[in-house]
């Protein structure tokens, strides 16, 4: 039975809680947060500090918390020889998460990060198809995730920098670019950006413009937002035998819903039925097993069954890379 810890049990915290209650490898030993829930099962032990968490007997710990912590939470369970999950960002910046990648490899424990739209069904379904090179050569991506805000989105911790590292880019948007990461596999090297605050009285950005040039000339573009005044997620990628889309993503609140895939095919002969209006297949997703797929994964690895296949640290740090050249060439 692998013993776990969690610390931080807000919202995504009790997601992973659930999912490790449905695994019969695991056991759900103590919670850290700073309060403790009302209604927490009399069976989880509730520490009051973070260190108090890393004294009982466990073997690995979900780090649930704030950005601020998340870095230096992660190096002190890997120096207690505990195996980490860590949810996105990994950090607020790549010099926090150096020190992580140094404790990482020094512990030789098995470490994790939460990005879970990898592990989408559509995503997944995606990547098989670009990967098996039906769909030739990658042209071009263009992504853009957005959301509806809220009456008190401006309260949000995640619009104070101290807590955060940023706004909408380093918290929804770093989805999207670990996905053009991921299907792509091309580094970004040359980057125009915007990032401004538009609406929010906030410190954080409300909204971030990236235009991204691979040294293979590969070209992304992206729009972070959060005033989209609704949800939204779509991500366009075109390739030299046609496109495929990523509309929607399934989520608790199904306010990104439906999740589509929708390829087409180019087409140049027929002009006169095929010309800007390609024969296209879409498939709908009605499940998400993300949540549960990506804890099995590291329960696998702990396990020594299976290997760290999406979420790695030199995934994190290339992706959270392409976060920092973003907002330094923004100048915000």
């Amino acid at each position: 039975m692998i013993k776990i810890g969690i610390a931080g049990f807000g919202k995504i915290g009790q997601v992973r809680a659930n999912q490790i209650a449905n695994d019969t490898r695991a056991k759900l030993v103590a919670i850290y947060d700073l309060k403790k829930p009302k209604h927490l099962n009399e069976k989880i032990k509730f520490c009051s500090s973070f260190e108090s968490l890393l004294e009982l007997d466990l073997d690995a710990i979900f780090v649930c918390a704030y950005n601020n912590v998340l870095a230096d939470y992660t190096v002190k369970a890997l120096n207690s020889g505990l195996h980490v999950f860590c949810e996105k960002p990994p950090a607020r910046t790549t010099t926090e998460l150096k020190e992580v990648m140094l404790a990482e490899k020094e512990s030789g424990k098995t470490l994790k990060y939460g990005f879970n739209h990898r592990y989408h069904y559509s995503v997944m379904e995606a990547k098989k198809i670009i990967d098996s090179g039906v769909m030739g050569k990658l042209l071009w991506l263009r992504g853009v995730y957005g959301k509806a805000g809220s009456i008190d989105y401006n309260k949000n911790w995640r619009n104070y920098k101290n807590y955060s590292g940023g706004g909408i880019l380093i918290d929804q948007g770093i989805h999207m670019l670990d996905l053009m990461r991921y299907f792509s596999k091309q580094k970004f090297t040359k980057i125009n950006s915007f990032v401004t605050t538009s609406y929010w009285d906030i410190e954080a950005e409300d909204n971030a413009f990236a235009i991204m040039q691979s040294e293979e000339k590969v070209t992304a573009t992206l729009h972070s937002s959060a005033t989209q005044w609704s949800h939204k997620f779509l991500l366009e990628m075109c390739f030299e035998e046609g496109y495929i889309n990523l509309d929607g993503i399934l989520s608790n609140t199904r306010s990104y819903a439906p999740e589509k895939l929708i390829i087409g095919r180019r087409e140049f002969e027929d002009i006169t039925f095929a010309m800007g209006k390609p024969k296209e297949t879409t498939t709908y997703f009605e499940n998400d097993d993300s949540w549960r797929l990506e804890v099995e994964e590291f329960l696998d690895a702990i396990e020594g069954v299976g290997i760290i296949a999406n979420g790695t640290s030199q995934d994190a740090y290339d992706t959270l890379r392409l976060v920092e050249n973003i907002y330094e060439n923004s100048g915000f």
